[in-house]
């Protein structure tokens, strides 16, 4: 979904409260904030910029700039949020730009029922929507900092949280991500995995702005060490 038909959507969003007479305040979340920050980093961040979330995508819009402008012109984070729950529950597969769609809530946020081994999944697709709604109506745009990986220099753990697991797949870190090579089939050196994650290529975006280098290491010499083993 483009930045542009986001801004359409929070638009007509703001429009149906106004016939509705309550103004822009919006959809009243009953989401958590932490545990929508986990479940965006886990299931968003490989395709969407926030930085707040320290992700980079950029397969789809950079969420920030999405909502800066409406978010500085008086729009309330309550908006935002209804937007963003009901763009995950009710996604636009297939934009008229060409842009790239967003997949359904049952690529999104798979039920756990319907998940095998220890891929992402989750237990309520509903709950899981407001949860990363409420978190990221309160966040996106906001100007935040990055807290990429939180400091973490474990190559694991960042693998798992700076949006590596979404696109990628990895048997040692559970992860099953699609839109970028599986890892343990390409089994790549800690030199290219150290070239990638810095300079990106193609749809990756480079992480040199949102890790430092201590996590990058770090991260290329867990993934060159488990890659196919």
């Amino acid at each position: 979904m483009t930045s542009a038909a986001l801004v359409r959507v929070a638009c007509a969003v703001v429009a149906t409260f106004a016939l509705a007479g309550c103004g822009t305040g919006g959809y009243t979340s009953k989401g958590s904030q932490g545990s929508g920050k986990q479940l965006f980093v886990k299931s968003c961040g490989g395709c969407h910029t926030l930085a707040e979330a320290g992700t980079a995508g950029t397969i789809g819009p950079n969420l920030d700039n999405a909502f800066s402008a409406s978010r500085d012109a008086g729009m309330k984070s309550s908006t935002f949020t209804q937007v963003v729950h009901d763009q995950i529950m009710f996604p636009i597969t297939t934009p008229s730009t060409g842009a790239p769609g967003m997949p359904p809530p049952d690529k999104t946020l798979p039920l756990c029922s319907s998940v095998q081994g220890s891929a992402f999944c989750v237990d309520d697709q509903e709950q899981a929507a407001a949860d990363i709604a409420t978190y990221d109506g309160a966040v996106a745009g906001t100007g935040a900092p990055a807290q990429a990986a939180g400091g973490s220099t474990n190559g694991k753990s960042i693998f798992q949280t700076a949006g590596c697991a979404n696109c990628h797949t990895l048997a040692d870190a559970g992860a099953t991500g699609t839109v970028g090579p599986n890892l343990d089939q390409a089994k790549p050196p800690k030199s290219l995995v150290l070239d990638r994650v810095t300079n990106g290529k193609g749809v990756m975006p480079p992480f040199k702005g949102t890790l430092n280098p201590q996590q990058i290491q770090a991260v290329a010499q867990y993934v060159s060490s488990v890659a196919g083993k």
